[in-house]
């Protein structure tokens, strides 16, 4: 088998990296240690449901690739399971490479009235995670050791690329695809995830914009990059297929839903009340979704189906991320309900089906994100929260934020997919896509 130069330099860079970590020196890259305080500080249950909460996030991404996996062709099933598998590893590293710095690093952004807003952080605040140590943070984790903060954002990190994948899924190449979600984690997920949830960023301290868990920064941004990536794409030669193995599906959805806790409730970074308010509100809002779409199919005239209820739970579960830890049961009953109907809706969406967005995703997370965000500056308790509340100020700066990052994020992964294709072609053969990508890209095949 022929060795191309490509294979070369991704394994040279794997080295660099694993090796130039041994020799960072520690004593120049720590950004602020009066941001940090004293160790007695430190909370232990929220140091365990952390823990924990880290872990089921984790397994979502295992989740996820079992419930891309099943909704493919024979062909294409460990492609493109392996595609959102092999996220663990390659976000991971640029995480503490890098990603962890240029999301919460020292803020580096722009002046408004006397005030700072962050953009992005600081790449040398905390390179090879060098300051990110025991101790709480003052402002960003003040009862859980600064580096259970930092593992428990990098499973985010790492699920928003794999969510992509259903987009482009039965037709990308596998090196391609590695290069763009390196690509896409370092210059949209982490100034997106700066400006959202560090304490100086600029949708955060400047829009004001809630989102508790994800809503905006995961889902949104992975919905809109996967727009773009059909896109950039194409077609498939053969768009239509039997879904491989819906039991997969099933499993998945299942793993999804149990991470799904960790991914919410942990959000609240303590074992606290809000903990506890995400947690319910997350469970009922995918409830809900999950019975409000096979219904709303079959009064469509479509049939009841696993596949429908699963990607509705899926639905719900987007929805109600950005608000779970903001508004009650009641309200996220409502929020299942809508965002169900609306994502339905733009599923089925003739003018949408003509992009051919394998699995839905931006039908399913962009969507979703947009719906969850909305209903997030509409119902959020507290004084002037949201639109409920009085906080018709609140609902407007959402409205912007949400035109600002879908913008960004869209055009953002157009130009980065450009350049992606420009150094390596994205699109397999017509031959190998014909073969599947199971054997073309991996020598290996589904039974």
């Amino acid at each position: 088998m022929k060795i191309g130069l490509k294979w070369i330099v991704s394994f040279s860079l794997i080295a660099v990296v694993a090796i130039g970590g041994l020799f960072w020196n520690p004593d120049t890259d720590i950004a602020n240690k009066g941001a940090f305080l004293t160790e007695d500080k430190i909370v232990g249950a929220d140091v365990a449901w952390i823990l924990a909460a880290a872990g089921l996030v984790l397994l979502m991404t295992p989740g996820l690739s079992f419930f891309y996996g099943g909704m493919v062709g024979r062909k294409n099933v460990i492609s493109t399971m392996l595609q959102s598998f092999i996220a663990l590893g390659v976000i991971s590293m640029v995480w503490v490479v890098v990603g962890f710095s240029l999301s919460f690093g020292e803020s580096l952004g722009i002046t408004i009235a006397g005030k700072h807003y962050g953009i992005i952080g600081n790449p040398l605040s905390y390179p090879f995670f060098n300051g990110v140590g025991n101790l709480p943070h003052r402002i960003m984790a003040p009862t859980i050791p600064f580096i259970l903060f930092a593992l428990f954002q990098m499973k985010f990190a790492v699920i928003t690329p794999a969510i992509i994948t259903g987009s482009f899924a039965e037709r990308v190449r596998f090196i391609s695809y590695l290069l763009f979600i390196v690509l896409f984690s370092i210059c949209i997920y982490t100034p997106l995830c700066h400006m959202v949830w560090h304490p100086d960023g600029l949708l955060n301290k400047y829009f004001g914009v809630k989102d508790f868990a994800g809503g905006t920064v995961v889902h949104m941004s992975a919905g809109f990059a996967a727009l773009a990536g059909a896109l950039v794409l194409g077609k498939r030669k053969n768009p239509h297929h039997e879904p491989s193995n819906i039991p997969y599906v099933l499993l998945g959805t299942g793993m999804l839903w149990f991470g799904w806790f960790g991914f919410n409730a942990g959000s609240a970074l303590s074992a606290s009340a809000s903990a506890a308010t995400a947690f319910g509100t997350t469970t009922i809002a995918s409830a809900s979704a999950m019975m409000t779409w096979i219904f709303f199919d079959r009064i469509n005239g479509r049939s009841v189906s696993a596949l429908g209820a699963c990607i509705g739970a899926v639905v719900g579960l987007v929805a109600i991320t950005p608000g779970c830890g903001f508004i009650s049961i009641q309200e996220s009953l409502f929020i299942g309900f809508i965002s169900a109907i609306v994502s339905n809706l733009m599923v089925n969406w003739k003018a949408l089906k003509k992009v051919d967005d394998t699995l839905d995703v931006f039908a399913c997370h962009g969507v979703g994100g947009i719906m969850g965000m909305i209903l997030t500056a509409i119902f959020a308790h507290g004084e002037k929260a949201s639109l409920l509340h009085g906080g018709i100020e609140v609902f407007l700066h959402h409205l912007a934020a949400l035109f600002l990052v879908s913008v960004f994020t869209f055009l953002g992964s157009l130009l980065l997919y450009k350049v992606t294709n420009a150094m390596i072609t994205l699109r397999v053969s017509e031959e190998s896509e014909n073969m599947g990508l199971d054997l073309s890209q991996h020598q290996e095949r589904f039974n």
